[in-house]
């Protein structure tokens, strides 16, 4: 029996290619969308899984009340926490500080790698589990001056040698020994390193964290936490909140509380409130999900919509089925059996689209994802999808079909096109509802991108360079920006211990003038400049006046932002004195310069204070506005070369640095384009298809309007006003349903765009066009037709 159901439901495919060739394209494109999606969905959640303990692993954070700035959550705390979470919690099995360094240089003979890399606990390859290839990881990293090091890099410094014992020379300072060699971190680990160094070597090697050990403000190491296998975070989490507001009234930055963030969450989950996981990634996973079964309903609707249009078609196969004994349960089940068949057909054909697609999507998302064509758990999953997509596709028309009365069917005497034609109204309006709100939703985003670029940076970022600062530059800095500005190719020249895109360093202010009775600390950003620096970046002082050439006359001297003199209400900031880092003692403000964007482009800026510093993490100079700048870049490469013969030179462009934060936003709004053209292009297929459907049925109605004297422009609006009309209703609905997801979207933002009628009217206009042009080739096709050929029979 059901092999005679097939062979009828592939008769009827070859019968009616033009519909069948429709509905096939239409659910594979759908079915294509909404695979894509869950493969991206399924990696997103695949992140860090294949780690033996995550789910006992946690990294610490802190989490800051603030009465005036309100409340936040960041990952950088100060190194002390280590130590009571050693000495005073039991059911913590482990602790490992890490400093995430960025990029090093490493060196082998003549062989120099510019490679990002950490420096961690000892136990951070006992906690994560990283498979060691070589080595153990209960001692690779406990003496000071080894490292290990991923495959590839162990391959690329030593070729096919045994890596172990081998010396590595770090930024052409210090040697290692290779006492490890680590399988390649998977691309879907939240952390990414080519190279593990011991926390131990950044402590003897670097000045900056001689009293890291000994004060809670020095906020910038991130630390990971391994808890007992029947330690309960829960019970856990009131113990721990407290640890840095009990370290002394001398170490109280804005009331810190302490939160253990869950390894399986560190993807997804990222935004706070009241130290508990509110959301993060995990909202563009969930919209995204959405979108991929609203495209596969919009699909599913096309099969339905096409199916009961042409009923007339099957009207009698129907009614025949039923004279000689079928029973309506036969008709559904050959129905669906038709149904599942074409989306079997429709589902090779998205295995196809999938495939083409990938490659241009995983550019797109930075992801590394593909069809798992050897997993036998992929192919049930999809035999499910199949079926279900079949069914849903198939439910309608089985039962819609099914159901007509033999007698009159026979008779002559059902118009079944005119019976469904309020179902299929209905229809057509959801299609073009979810298609329209996808519309808008691209325009908003896109929107809300360009109101944040369009927000003034408070430095000129435009011919602006950064490269990271080695020991050799340090050290030859005054050799290296005098002969960059002899050049004439660089017009000024600074240092900095963070890059103008980011803030590295967070502290805190203990004590200021007017500071009210039990007020606390004051958590801001911490910057070590040179002289020139805000010449160089492009900031604007407002007040006071820069550091000098001497470092020495400023050692105790500080520059502060607008948001730091707005914070603690000072009405006139210089020469005043605050309590800044609790190490460094009294300190004068001499100067205030105007806020700039130096972290998130949606948010207010933070408290920021600038200290003149003989270090720095990076080397900052500004290009001259009339050389050409790959004349430049040359010139300047060969000093660089000069004073650091170790490194290969690399530098960043601030202002593509600065688009860089806006990665997430570019991703949502272009997937939300994708997707939205991919769901009008799928509404348009069946609009198409009904569109034919219906001038194919009102061919003789309009022979006679033709006859009678009816233009071809009065028939093309007969066939599309209500087509035009579906698409309207389908803007009044999408419109406040894609505003009230819009503005709880936006709301996650401090900064801003506001949402106007005008892409509503924009939106509705464009849906009105592309159904107007999607049903006008049909409309005017018909309308164009000599109407004596219509009328012949009668």
């Amino acid at each position: 029996m059901i092999k005679s159901y097939l062979k009828i439901a592939w008769r009827n495919m070859l019968n009616n290619k033009v519909y069948s060739g429709l509905n096939i394209v239409g659910l594979a494109a759908g079915m294509a969308v909404a695979l894509l999606i869950a493969l991206w969905v399924f990696n997103q959640y695949s992140y860090d899984k294949f780690l033996p303990n995550y789910k006992q692993l946690y990294q610490v954070e802190l989490n800051f009340t603030d009465q005036h700035e309100g409340e936040h959550t960041q990952q950088a705390v100060s190194l002390p926490i280590a130590d009571v979470l050693r000495k005073e919690y039991p059911e913590v099995k482990y602790v490992a500080e890490s400093d995430w360094m960025g990029d090093h240089d490493l060196l082998v003979g003549d062989k120099k790698l510019y490679m990002s890399g950490a420096a961690v606990g000892s136990d951070f390859l006992k906690m994560f589990g990283y498979p060691l290839i070589k080595g153990n990881a209960n001692s690779v990293l406990k003496d000071a001056y080894s490292i290990v090091l991923t495959q590839s890099t162990a391959k690329a410094l030593f070729g096919d040698a045994d890596p172990l014992d081998k010396t590595v020379r770090i930024d052409n300072k210090h040697d290692v020994k290779v006492t490890g060699v680590m399988r390649d971190v998977p691309k879907n680990s939240s952390l990414q390193f080519n190279y593990l160094l011991p926390f131990s070597y950044s402590e003897q090697t670097e000045d900056w964290m001689k009293n890291a050990r000994t004060t809670y403000y020095n906020n910038s190491f991130q630390m990971f936490v391994q808890l007992q296998p029947n330690a309960d975070y829960a019970k856990l989490a009131p113990k721990i909140r407290n640890i840095v507001y009990k370290g002394g009234p001398q170490m109280r930055p804005a009331k810190p509380l302490v939160l253990f963030h869950p390894l399986k969450d560190w993807r997804l989950y990222s935004e706070f409130k009241n130290g508990k996981e509110v959301g993060g990634f995990i909202d563009y996973v969930r919209m995204f999900s959405i979108v991929g079964i609203l495209v596969l309903v919009i699909a599913c609707i096309n099969f339905m919509n096409l199916s009961t249009a042409r009923s007339e078609k099957r009207a009698r196969e129907v009614g025949v089925r039923k004279a000689i004994g079928s029973q309506r349960g036969d008709l559904i089940f050959q129905f669906l059996i038709e149904s599942i068949l074409i989306t079997f057909v429709a589902f090779l054909l998205s295995i196809l689209f999938v495939q083409l697609a990938l490659p241009s999507f995983n550019t797109l998302t930075g992801d590394l994802i593909s069809i798992p064509f050897g997993n036998l758990v992929f192919w049930c999953i999809m035999l499910t999808y199949v079926l279900v997509t079949g069914l849903l596709a198939g439910s309608r028309p089985a039962f819609y079909l099914s159901s007509f009365n033999p007698v009159k069917v026979l008779k002559g005497s059902i118009r079944v096109g005119k019976a469904a034609s309020l179902p299929r109204k209905i229809l057509v309006v959801l299609q073009f509802t979810c298609s329209i709100a996808l519309i808008i939703s691209t325009v908003i985003v896109y929107q809300q991108i360009q109101y944040a670029k369009n927000r003034p940076t408070g430095y000129r970022a435009a011919r602006l360079i950064t490269t990271d600062m080695s020991g050799d530059l340090s050290n030859n800095y005054d050799a290296l920006k005098n002969d960059l500005l002899q050049t004439g190719m660089v017009e000024s020249v600074a240092k900095a211990s963070s890059p103008l895109t980011g803030i590295y360093m967070h502290t805190g202010i203990e004590k200021w003038p007017g500071q009210g009775a039990g007020e606390l600390a004051l958590n801001v950003g911490g910057v070590a400049v040179s002289d020139n620096y805000f010449k160089t970046v492009g900031m604007k002082l407002i007040q006071g006046h820069d550091f000098s050439s001497n470092w020495s006359s400023d050692t105790s001297n500080i520059i502060i932002n607008e948001a730091a003199v707005k914070r603690m209400g000072l009405k006139n900031p210089v020469n005043q004195l605050i309590n800044y880092d609790n190490v460094r003692g009294p300190a004068r403000i001499i100067g205030v310069v105007k806020d700039a964007l130096m972290e998130s482009p949606f948010t207010p800026v933070e408290p920021a204070v600038f200290n003149h510093g003989r270090g720095g993490n990076f080397v900052i100079y500004r290009l001259s506005p009339t050389v050409k700048t790959r004349d430049a870049i040359e010139k300047i490469t060969k000093i660089f070369n000069i004073y650091n013969p170790a490194y290969p030179f690399t530098c960043q462009f601030v202002d593509q640095e600065y688009n860089h934060k806006f990665n997430l936003e570019l991703l949502v709004g272009k997937l939300a384009g994708v997707f939205a053209g991919l769901a009008i292009f799928i509404s348009c297929l069946g609009l198409f298809g009904l569109a034919a459907y219906v001038a194919e049925q009102r061919t003789k109605e309009i022979g006679v309007r033709k006859v009678l004297g009816a233009s071809v422009a009065q028939v093309w609006l007969l066939l599309s006003k209500d087509f035009i009309m579906l698409v309207m209703i389908s803007c009044l609905i999408a419109s406040p349903v894609a505003l009230y997801f819009l503005s709880n979207w936006l709301q996650k933002y401090n900064y801003r765009v506001s949402i106007g009628p005008g892409v509503f009217v924009l939106s509705a206009i464009a849906a009105l066009i592309i159904t107007l042009v999607t049903i006008s080739f049909q409309a005017i096709k018909v309308a164009l037709a000599n109407p004596v050929k219509s009328l012949r029979s009668e």
